[in-house]
């Protein structure tokens, strides 16, 4: 039972330019009708009057429920905790699980302000009542610099395209088509007939910027040649391939720049004073897991947020949407469940990057975590890939958890002596 049942309790279904408020009274009825709060001062002044009114009617200071909508509803949210008003923020995924109960179906902002006044006010949900606008800052410019990357691997994919029409086999010489000498290579001769009437020095000068030796580039050049020959036969041969090769180079590297410039933003955001000092000592200490970086140390941080908002790390599990979505009905129980995916989208991209990292080897050969790569070998043999790198995502949740509980270090330690210590330790606290 909620604790607001006695309560005015007021559910607000916010938009991007205004919002539509239910006011409930203590015994349950409507106050008034639904109404609409415009994203302004007139708007929010508006509210305010209304809000007075019934706090006047029942001597008593109403409680505000509201859906999270990504960025909307965070300035009423900020202008009601600013009023001395106690606010919480509801998840989406709760409040479409109690929408539309009756039995008429009926969608609309009234509606949906009423249901989530009705759900505030008699179910006990959780909720979340506080948002630190440094560490949401932060979170914000994760997302952008994903997005960026996604961006720069959009246009990568559009440049081996363009250069499979224009320039077949060009691929073969540079397996990597965006590294410092391909793309220098491409912005001076982006067709084949280019390369072949080419000086041979003004190709070697640029090959050797990457600073691999005569010889690497002398083979290098003999390759691109031969790849150009063919390529003049066998590709198409439109002039005007060469602007969209040319184009996409471009936009590339403006976004390597961008992309840049934000991580130098990001590092120098978790160094200040802006930002609460357990977040940079943190990010040092997910770093001393292996395989796990800064921005991926930074995404995770800035996804949890705080972490004594989880008790156990299965709560952890969930909030990455790494859990098992249950499929039972009867006596069936469902073998083929797969994640869940209800938690942060950003916090179990950077989460899957670290797992493939550790089950990777170093180029001196070196495991990169040889605890999860033998846990992967020899517990996981037999599960299909991503099955087993789940297991793998579990494993590191369960890590996470401990390293920001205990504000310790990450330890690479064998299961069955990390078993033995624990014994050892629980026996003692025990005598």
């Amino acid at each position: 039972m909620s604790k607001y049942l006695n309560r005015t309790v007021v559910g607000i279904d916010v938009a991007s330019a205004f919002s539509f408020a239910s006011i409930l009274c203590p015994d349950g009825s409507q106050f008034r009708k639904p109404f609409r709060i415009n994203h302004t001062v007139e708007g929010f002044n508006y509210f305010l009057e209304q809000i007075k009114k019934a706090e006047e009617e029942y001597a008593m200071k109403p409680v505000f429920f509201m859906e999270s909508t990504g960025v909307y509803h965070l300035t009423l949210f900020h202008f009601l905790k600013d009023n001395k008003f106690d606010a919480f923020i509801i998840n989406p995924l709760v409040t479409n699980c109690n929408k539309n109960k009756e039995i008429r179906k009926v969608k609309n902002d009234k509606n949906d302000s009423l249901s989530i006044a009705r759900l505030g006010k008699f179910e006990d949900i959780k909720v979340s009542s506080d948002i630190d606008l440094s560490v949401f800052s932060l979170k914000l410019m994760i997302h952008d610099y994903y997005k960026l990357m996604d961006d720069r691997i959009s246009y990568k994919k559009k440049l081996s395209s363009s250069l499979t029409m224009a320039f077949s086999g060009y691929q073969d010489v540079f397996s990597n088509t965006c590294s410092n000498a391909s793309i220098s290579i491409l912005k001076e001769y982006p067709t084949p007939q280019l390369v072949i009437s080419a000086p041979k020095e003004d190709i070697i000068s640029i090959l050797l910027c990457s600073r691999k030796g005569v010889k690497w580039a002398e083979k290098k050049y003999e390759k691109l040649i031969e790849c150009a020959t063919a390529a003049k036969y066998i590709s198409l041969s439109a002039p005007r391939l060469s602007i969209s090769i040319t184009t996409c180079i471009s936009l590339y590297e403006a976004l390597d720049n961008e992309i840049a410039k934000l991580v130098n933003e990001i590092k120098s955001f978790v160094d200040s004073d802006d930002l609460p000092p357990t977040v940079n000592k943190n990010a040092k200490l997910l770093m001393s897991i292996q395989g796990l970086g800064y921005i991926t140390a930074v995404t995770i941080l800035a996804e949890i947020g705080n972490v004594g908002n989880f008790l156990k790390p299965k709560q952890l599990v969930a909030f990455f949407g790494v859990d098992p979505a249950v499929n039972e009905s009867g006596n069936f129980k469902g073998d083929r469940v797969k994640m869940s995916k209800r938690g942060t989208r950003f916090g179990r991209r950077a989460l899957y990057a670290v797992a493939l990292a550790s089950i990777r080897s170093k180029r001196n050969g070196e495991p990169t975590n040889p605890v999860l790569l033998k846990y992967y070998q020899e517990n996981l043999k037999g599960k299909k890939p991503k099955v087993a790198l789940v297991a793998i995502m579990h494993k590191l949740i369960k890590y996470i958890f401990a390293v920001l509980k205990n504000q310790e270090a990450y330890q690479l330690r064998e299961p069955k002596l990390h078993q033995r210590m624990y014994l050892e330790n629980h026996s003692w606290n025990a005598a």
